[in-house]
């Protein structure tokens, strides 16, 4: 995993969005956020972090919040672990032009973390319980299902 994706498509002189280059400390625990992105369509952004970066998914329809309900996750490029506090407005012509605002952040535990299915137990103040993303073969190499599991 690394970040050269995410960098080359930003002008780090036009967006107000962290450039990945600072040096984060390590933590006990690993973070997420989901950020409401209002960009050509809103849609909520998922990052998880795993090996020092964000992984990250477009949901265009939200984290589920019932189990049984399932929704889309595309997987993105990775984002810096800086991005968790970033809010902001990504200026129009830019890569994900629209704003952009924290909708819920915490901490979370992996209990699975394979190729094609994690499962963790977010804490946040919106989400917290167990959840799933499982890889969505038959749509697409970068299509996903995330769902919220019975607990």
């Amino acid at each position: 995993m690394d970040l050269k994706t995410y960098k080359g498509r930003r002008n780090f002189k036009a967006t107000p969005e962290p450039d990945g280059d600072e040096n984060v400390p390590l933590r006990s625990s690993r973070i997420f956020v989901v950020q409401e992105h209002h960009a050509t369509h809103l849609h909520y952004d998922l990052r998880l972090e795993s090996e020092g970066v964000l992984r990250s998914w477009a949901v265009p329809k939200g984290i589920p919040e019932k189990p049984g309900e399932r929704h889309l996750a595309v997987e993105t490029e990775d984002h810096p672990l800086e991005y968790a506090e970033f809010e902001g407005t990504i200026p129009d012509g830019e890569y994900g032009a629209g704003v952009v605002k924290i909708w819920d952040a915490g901490v979370f535990e992996p209990l699975i973390w394979e190729k094609d299915k994690i499962e963790v137990v977010m804490k946040g103040d919106r989400l917290s319980g167990r959840y799933v993303l499982v890889r969505f073969k038959r749509a697409g190499e970068k299509d996903w299902l995330i769902f919220r599991a019975k607990e």
